[in-house]
């Protein structure tokens, strides 16, 4: 099978369309965005012969499209992924694979009916932090999960002004009115820490109590009047409790003093042993009776280019400011020895991970297997963050995180 991909969404969606076009088995990509000047600019920059001018005339002309790839605004993902599910397409999505419950829910009832393959494309599932963690949690080095400490810290200033500026342009012709969709609570984009963290054990979350910090540096975008959810929030911070009897804290950032790494997993602790990271260094512990060793796994995570220079002194500070953010990291290394050949030389974003998203996605549909982050999941990643947002909207209530099940047991995930 041959995908044709619709990709929705001209700003991130670059970093993946030379991907989508390389893979022997995408036959070609189509592109839609309402901005003309933008949609011009890059088809031909990438020489895309279909365009259209919105998703909608995608949709009704591009009929032999079975795929779309959404990367439009965030809070446009929900909607966009069910109207191309209806039509009959596969979908990958660019997180989250919505912001309400029951747009979630409707994706995953369509999944059901149809049967179509749907992919969120979680860049931190594929972060080495998690592919760590995970592996030793699988191989039963940790024993039985006691707590875990997420986070994505990632400031306005580090680039958010701009895009939530420039991607509000196709929607509004106010100025200011890119303000409104800015001030996203932080918890309804959570999957860069959940997914981190709950893929490590596969669980789920079934408790949560979240925490808001009232933001005074841009209270026209972090406020109740301000932005189109009335959310004051800049800051957040959720505490789960899981299906296993562990207990996780993540933290959702926007407005704090911190670069690399953004998305991180701080600490990972088990009955067994224990894993903690900070800047260039990552350690485990594993009891052994009344000792206890360490063993510095540094280099097993950090970027490849780093644990290279790391003896220059200058090295550390190229590391906190992202310069070696788009390299591999030893323990993918197994994963990306699978890649076509054709992706050989390509720009591979977000630690390495962009190839792995559009390599699991093109296998899943050609295979007629659910991707390892599929609807099932991605619905996991998220809707704790929702129940938790909604906590610390209510004054810090616990409150319990729905759930949709797995999925068929007939239908294979992919390894």
């Amino acid at each position: 099978m041959k995908l044709r991909i619709g990709i929705v969404g001209v700003g991130f969606s670059k970093d993946f369309i030379p991907l989508f076009q390389a893979h022997p088995d995408v036959e070609k990509v189509a592109l839609a965005e309402l901005v003309q000047e933008r949609l011009e600019e890059t088809a031909a920059k990438y020489n895309i012969t279909e365009t259209y001018s919105s998703f909608d005339e995608m949709l009704e002309k591009g009929k032999d499209l079975n795929c779309i790839a959404v990367f439009v605004s965030r809070h446009m993902h929900g909607p966009m992924v069910i109207k191309a599910l209806n039509a009959g397409k596969h979908v990958y999505s660019a997180v989250p694979i919505a912001s309400k419950t029951e747009e979630i829910e409707e994706i995953i009832s369509l999944i059901k009916k149809t049967r179509l393959i749907y992919m969120m494309g979680e860049t931190c599932y594929y972060y080495p932090c998690a592919i760590f963690c995970r592996n030793n949690f699988k191989a039963g080095r940790f024993g039985e999960f006691v707590y875990g400490e997420a986070q994505y810290y990632h400031d306005m200033n580090h680039g958010f002004y701009g895009i939530f500026e420039n991607g509000y342009k196709a929607f509004s012709k106010t100025p200011g009115d890119w303000k409104t969709v800015a001030g996203v609570p932080p918890l309804l984009y959570p999957t860069h820490s959940t997914g981190m963290m709950l893929s490590a054990m596969d669980a789920r979350a079934i408790r949560v109590t979240g925490y808001g910090y009232r933001d005074r540096v841009d209270p026209d975008i972090f406020s109740e009047k301000s932005n189109i959810w009335g959310n004051p929030y800049s800051n957040e911070t959720a505490v789960m409790q899981l299906d296993n009897g562990g207990i996780i804290r993540i933290n959702e950032y926007r407005r704090i003093g911190w670069r690399k790494p953004s998305s991180h997993v701080q600490g990972f602790y088990g009955t067994k042993a224990g894993y903690e990271g900070s800047t260039g260094r990552y350690v485990m512990v594993d009891e052994l009776g009344a000792k206890a060793v360490l063993t510095d796994v540094s280099d097993q995570i950090n970027p490849l280019g780093y644990v290279l220079e790391k003896n220059d002194p200058k090295a550390l500070q190229r590391l906190t400011n992202g310069d070696y953010h788009d390299d591999l990291s030893e323990v993918q290394i197994p994963l990306v020895q699978r890649l076509p050949k054709e992706f050989t030389g390509l720009k591979n974003g977000h630690m390495g991970t962009h190839k792995l998203l559009v390599y699991d996605f093109v296998r899943a549909v050609t295979e007629n297997k659910l991707p390892p982050v599929h609807a099932w999941r991605a619905a996991r990643y998220m809707l704790p963050g929702i129940a938790a947002h909604e906590s610390a909207m209510r004054g810090n209530i616990p409150i319990d995180v729905p759930d949709f099940g797995e999925p068929p047991a007939d239908w294979e995930v992919l390894d």
